[in-house]
């Protein structure tokens, strides 16, 4: 259950944003911080670039303390959370994870999640900060009446991640386990710097990574041991806007951009996370069923812009000189080196300019993006923007 702050991280002020058991560390570091879903943390410490472009090329260490983790036990857990959640944790064997959504009735997404097995009858589900006190309400109404309970253990964690192609050669030394044969979605309890964590190979960059789950007064000595362990492999701390940039490229969606809940999984092309062939009921299934059975209604595309300016937020997307969608993300690419973004559009407007073939130029361009009054040429292109060798 939600608890005092843990005790490396100093009580926050009444109505100011929560501290992570971190915070002083990224302070100590220069970090421009910044009140994110109400949690006080890192936007940068330099150079958004230069930490983006070191996850892709070396590592990146993150703090992510400020995600939700909900603990679901019991003899009844896999049975409530299959009815809960759109895919089937059931399946799940003891050290695997899977990422799925909630949805409501409707169909719509309150939240995509990560959710571990770490044992026959104990499940962690990790959910997006914002979305964490929706989430649990939701698990605990649907594990009524099973014999199953809920408990909301977000102060119980500090969450650190390393991503990048050198993040195993980081962690190695370490260890008390060996990780580069952990496999992807997968996870187990190890010591790291003599500390007993939780470590995941999963992420939110499109590089390879792990994600720690560690005891708050354990963190800021494991960030240190990391960083250490990192100076030599171009190990570099990364704030929330190179993790931006990071999964914009990766195609990953982010609640409040490309999910939501007047959205559901077909909109973000995420169907696969709708398990129908498992057993039972689910909340949400007859009307994602309905969904799943009529042609779309919007489709979740790639654009790469042509001129220096970028696509944000809410900008219309135009096809013909007429509105045709809505960009969901957007952001200066640094791989690419161009402006890209995410958008919704009408299918016909998708199909028309997916059948264009539009790459000569602005001239040629019949796609465009609003952006304050100037409609800006951009290409559709095929999600994710970067894939990993």
């Amino acid at each position: 259950m939600t608890g005092t702050p843990p005790p490396t991280a100093q009580p926050s002020a009444p109505g100011a944003p929560r501290r992570t058991p971190l915070t002083s560390v990224h302070e100590q570091l220069g970090a421009t911080l910044t009140d994110f879903a109400g949690w006080l943390m890192p936007l940068r410490y330099r150079s958004e670039t230069a930490e983006h472009n070191a996850v892709r090329t070396a590592a990146g260490i993150f703090d992510l303390s400020h995600m939700g983790e909900l603990a679901v036990s019991g003899p009844d857990a896999a049975a409530a959370l299959d009815y809960a959640v759109t895919g089937a944790p059931s399946a799940l064997q003891p050290g695997r994870a899977r990422y799925t959504m909630i949805c409501a009735r409707d169909g719509g997404v309150l939240d995509d999640l990560i959710v571990y097995r770490l044992g026959a009858d104990e499940f962690l589900v990790v959910a997006n900060a914002a979305n964490t006190s929706v989430v649990a309400a939701a698990l605990t109404e649907r594990t009524a009446g099973k014999d199953a309970t809920v408990h909301d253990r977000t102060d119980r964690y500090a969450l650190i991640a390393v991503q990048g192609p050198r993040a195993a050669a980081i962690l190695a030394p370490l260890a008390s386990a060996e990780l580069e044969g952990l496999k992807y979605y997968a996870s187990y309890p190890v010591q790291l710097a003599g500390r007993q964590v939780l470590v995941a190979r999963t992420g939110y960059t499109g590089e390879d990574g792990f994600e720690i789950f560690a005891a708050p007064e354990d963190a800021a000595e494991l960030w240190a041991a990391i960083s250490a362990a990192g100076t030599d492999q171009g190990l570099m701390a990364a704030g929330l806007a190179a993790r931006d940039t990071l999964r914009l490229e990766a195609g990953m969606p982010l609640y409040g951009n490309e999910l939501g809940p007047d959205l559901s999984p077909f909109d973000a092309g995420l169907g696969r996370v709708v398990r129908f062939d498992k057993p039972g009921d689910f909340v949400g299934r007859a009307a994602l069923a309905a969904l799943a059975s009529e042609p779309p209604q919007r489709r979740l595309v790639g654009l790469v812009g042509e001129s220096r300016r970028v696509p944000r937020h809410g900008y219309a997307v135009l096809w013909d000189g007429a509105t045709c969608g809505t960009v969901t993300s957007g952001a200066p690419s640094p791989t690419l080196g161009a402006p890209i973004a995410m958008a919704y559009l009408r299918p016909e407007a998708a199909d028309g300019a997916a059948a264009a073939g539009i790459a000569d130029g602005p001239e040629a361009a019949e796609l465009a993006v609003d952006i304050r009054g100037s409609a800006e040429p951009a290409r559709l292109v095929e999600l994710p923007f970067y894939r990993r060798a």
